[in-house]
């Protein structure tokens, strides 16, 4: 150790010390500095130090000294140094956000990151510093679409509350068809997933036809009853209901949610609700298919069963949807709301304020 630097190792500061030089998660610099100090304190030279911990000359003087001057903690901190580029000033800051939330120039829809460099004179990356301290990614953008629903709230509470609180001896289904469904299937086959690589398909297709899955979901145990058909007109939507008829046991009330699709509301629609008066319908509000809690359903058949699926026909893709249904029937999971009614309508009205204070 150099002439002038002197320290002693309590037994306290010795325990911490190996406790670090042995803790394999430690970061490796916190380990060697540690060792320099106990091998200083076993009486080494600097040679010697230097050999043991691999580290240059100048290593062991600095930190036996940060040691001396500052103990155990001195070891763990590193000394803030400045940065060689010198920081941007708080003008060029706030003109980059201003002009952030403004317009970009000339036919671009938003600013990238290399034109609001070539407009603030400043490099790509003191660019996407500054956006990611004050939260702004221009390149990304979220869809919306508020109800202008006048019952929206009324429509709202009644839905939630069917979920929430069912009714005794009745039955909670949320309807709805997933339409359009492609047979697709693929010009060439994929190559299957391997290490180091993804599994590929190619992304042109042969189309085989099309076919409907009317789905209802019993928020109460997670069952679905599912029938795929040609069309969804009203006519194959009271075929469905009739199926449900014979599905849901005798003397329950049936609570069907479902939206506003024309085939729904058809008068002989209504006909049929006549003649089965156990039946009661209860219409989301206007673009609001989110509180349809048999959509999460489609959306999971959809990115596991039907988006990277081969479909040779329809006969195909029928088949592969019925599966998917059975196997979601032997161990099915009762559906939770946990979403605050009060807030969700809070946020309306906030988007509506803000949408009438644009416009």
């Amino acid at each position: 150790m150099r002439t002038g630097i002197s320290f002693t190792v309590s037994p306290d500061d010795r325990a911490r010390l190996e406790s670090i030089v042995a803790d394999r998660n430690r970061p490796q610099k916190h380990v060697w500095r540690c060792r320099i100090v106990l091998l200083t304190a076993a009486g080494l030279g600097t040679n010697a130090i230097m050999r043991e911990a691999g580290v240059a000359k100048t290593a062991v003087w600095r930190w036996q000294q940060r040691f001396a001057e500052e103990g155990v903690e001195g070891l763990l901190r590193d000394k803030t140094r400045p940065s060689r580029v010198p920081p941007l000033a708080d003008a060029v800051v706030e003109q980059v956000v201003a002009l952030t939330l403004g317009e970009p120039p000339g036919e671009a829809t938003h600013w990238t990151g290399a034109a609001m460099a070539g407009a603030a004179g400043i490099s790509v990356s003191s660019v996407q510093r500054i956006w990611r301290a004050h939260g702004l990614a221009p390149h990304r953008f979220r869809r919306f679409k508020l109800s202008n629903d006048p019952q929206f709230a009324a429509k709202l509470r009644d839905i939630v509350g069917l979920y929430v609180d069912p009714p005794s001896h009745a039955v909670v289904l949320s309807f709805d068809e997933k339409s359009q469904i492609q047979a697709l299937d693929r010009t060439q086959p994929g190559l299957p997933i391997k290490k180091g690589r993804l599994a590929t398909m190619t992304h042109d297709y042969k189309r085989h036809g099309t076919t409907t899955l009317f789905a209802a979901l019993d928020v109460l145990d997670g069952k679905v009853i599912g029938r795929c058909m040609q069309r969804h007109r009203h006519q194959e939507f009271i075929r469905f209901l009739n199926l449900i008829e014979a599905e849901v046991p005798a003397g329950k009330i049936v609570h069907v949610i479902l939206d506003n699709y024309a085939a729904h509301k058809h008068p002989k629609v209504h006909a049929w609700l006549g003649r089965h008066p156990r039946f009661v319908f209860h219409f989301t509000p206007t673009s609001a298919s989110w509180l349809n809690a048999v959509e999460g359903y489609f959306a999971k058949l959809t990115s596991r069963r039907l988006k990277r699926g081969v479909f040779r026909s329809i006969v195909d893709l029928q088949a592969a949807i019925n599966r998917f249904l059975a196997e979601t029937n032997v161990n099915p999971r009762p559906f939770v709301w946990t979403a605050d009614p009060d807030k969700i309508i809070a946020a309306v009205k906030r988007g509506h304020q803000m949408l009438d204070s644009i416009h």
